[in-house]
């Protein structure tokens, strides 16, 4: 059962279960670290063939699409792109196809593995050079792809629309129950990678929701467009106003921009690419049993120790590993 369907029983919050919560918490033992720091695990989530924070989206995402009558998801993002692996994975296990427009990205190791699984899925992908020409041939893709006189249902980069930011209001429901039950300390600050928007926004938005001291400071790791603390305060706005569109009853509920944070220090040259902090960082959560991948988690990692190093992380803390690492 959906927690947020289950607090907000007479709301229409369509939802599908693709995975098992609650997912795990438990204390992060990395050297050198001062701050107490905690680990949300959302990599095991998904029944499927991928795991992580998309496979949340997608539960909200899924009915939402049945609600609109559509057979095609039409989405976006980098060539190595984790969001669109799951679109195709769960779409095709509940009878939707997924058209994906991807641009080039920094290729390593971990970029060609996600390649050849998105090749080996049933999604219909075009590659494009850069976000540009994407833009440009989008309109003829929606059309291309149109059936019985219905357009795909776009999706942003990521799921990040307010139907799926829903995904992680619920997780934030979820970890407000972990504190309630005393199974983790409330944070002070929740620490997650940026890439689009949405797993943060949907943090803040729930975790003020549960009355939540709990501060959400966004990773920047994508530079392909703009992402800051006011643009995700927006986005944890306009599901707030979904909300209530769907009989949530969300009283005086407001947030904006001072309520998060979001930041780019630790995005290196560009969407992608490695950073020798981000890489260190890697390397230290496989010792401590995590498997974190280079362009999100470990850049978010390598900023929890940059911030407990310089002695502002706002203990104790708690990390979300978003990767889905099956």
């Amino acid at each position: 059962m959906s927690l947020l369907a289950d607090r907000f029983p007479d709301a229409d919050l369509p939802w599908v279960s693709l995975g098992t919560g609650p997912t795990p918490v438990h204390r992060l033992q990395l050297p050198g670290l001062s701050t107490e720091v905690w680990v949300k695990d959302e990599a095991g989530f998904g029944d499927g063939g991928w795991g992580g924070n998309k496979v949340r989206k997608l539960e909200w995402i899924i009915p939402e699409a049945r609600r609109r009558k559509r057979t095609t998801l039409f989405t976006v993002g980098g060539i190595g792109t984790h969001w669109g692996l799951a679109a195709a994975l769960y779409g095709s296990e509940h009878g939707l196809r997924t058209v994906l427009g991807l641009v080039d990205q920094p290729v390593d190791d971990h970029v060609r593995d996600q390649t050849r699984r998105l090749d080996a899925s049933d999604a219909l992908v075009h590659r494009f050079t850069s976000v540009n020409r994407l833009k440009m041939a989008a309109p003829f893709l929606l059309a291309r792809y149109s059936s019985r006189g219905r357009l795909p249902y776009y999706l942003p980069a990521g799921g990040s629309s307010p139907v799926g930011t829903l995904g992680y209001v619920e997780a934030a429901l979820e970890i407000a129950q972990q504190v309630a039950d005393g199974v983790l300390p409330e944070p002070g600050v929740v620490v997650t990678a940026v890439g689009s928007g949405g797993t943060a926004a949907g943090l803040a938005m729930g975790l003020r929701m549960m009355g939540l001291r709990t501060r959400v400071m966004g990773v920047v790791v994508n530079d392909s467009f703009r992402l800051d603390r006011v643009v995700v305060a927006d986005l944890a706005r306009r599901t707030a106003e979904l909300l209530r569109s769907r009989g949530v009853d969300l009283g005086a509920f407001d947030i904006g921009p001072n309520d998060l944070d979001a930041d780019d220090r630790w995005l290196g040259d560009t969407y992608g690419a490695t950073t020798p902090e981000g890489l260190e960082a890697q390397q230290l959560a496989e010792q401590a049993g995590l498997h974190l991948e280079p362009v999100y988690t470990a850049k978010a990692l390598a900023a929890v120790r940059d911030l407990d190093e310089r002695g502002v992380l706002d203990g104790p803390a708690l990390f979300l590993q978003t990767h889905g690492s099956r």
